[in-house]
């Protein structure tokens, strides 16, 4: 069942694109289109647990699923700027809200599972990164064409919180020498979601970067990211 949902994931993807690129507008059908497609990846990740071979559902796969969840939401709020304009920044607040818990949750599923027997500095070291890394973003916004404005402080925190997941991601399959496909998959699935965020604060700070391209290679590295997360769950014991 969970191949049948992969290629029915990859063909939502594929259509979605296409709708996108045919429309080139932002509507309540292409958010419902878009929401489905994220519903998706959430139905994947429950199959991927169900089959995984785990004869009880394990912490990690709780706090994995419950990202994704919210990063469905996020997904709503983010696309509802478009649609209701007059209300732009409290549905951006509200995505990146929504993103960011569920980057808590994937941190915490990956402490709770795979932080056993690791010394406590390496669990600490992925926040100084994300937190140097999330200053340097900022000290960076000219440098970068980017304007964050009255968006600054959420940015940073965001920003702390993604960078810090995908340094604890590199982190733990390090120490446990790329053993781990599920450590692996959450690895690269962190880094395609974090190219995506990038890019994607081109098109919400920046100017000259709202092009159809910029949105079409944010979608390329994020449902790529999401698919790798949920299936991630497939092959954890």
């Amino acid at each position: 069942m969970v191949y049948i949902m992969i290629i029915l994931s990859i063909a939502a993807v594929v259509l979605f694109l296409y709708i996108r690129e045919k429309n080139r507008a932002y509507s309540m059908k292409e958010l419902f289109l878009k929401t489905t497609l994220s519903a998706l990846f959430v139905l994947l990740s429950l199959l991927a647990a169900f089959e995984s071979g785990n004869d009880n559902v394990a912490r990690i796969d709780v706090f994995i699923i419950m990202g994704l969840v919210f990063g469905l939401l996020g997904d709503v709020w983010l696309d509802l700027k478009y649609v209701f304009a007059s209300e732009d920044v409290r549905l951006t607040y509200a995505g990146f809200i929504s993103f960011g818990l569920g980057h808590i949750f994937f941190i915490t599923g990956l402490i709770l599972d795979y932080g056993h027997g690791v010394q406590a500095y390496y669990l600490l070291l992925p926040f100084a990164i994300g937190l140097i890394v999330s200053f340097l973003n900022l000290k960076m916004e000219k440098l970068m064409n980017l304007k964050y404005g009255k968006m600054k402080l959420i940015v940073f925190i965001y920003g702390f919180i993604l960078f810090s997941f995908v340094s604890l991601t590199l982190i733990l399959s390090i120490i446990n020498r790329f053993s781990v496909t599920a450590l692996n998959l959450l690895f690269i699935g962190s880094v395609l979601f974090t190219a995506s965020d990038l890019v994607l604060s081109g098109t919400y700070f920046g100017t000259g970067k709202e092009r159809l391209i910029d949105f079409i290679l944010n979608y390329l590295l994020y449902y790529p990211a999401q698919f790798l997360i949920a299936i991630s769950l497939y092959f954890m014991h």
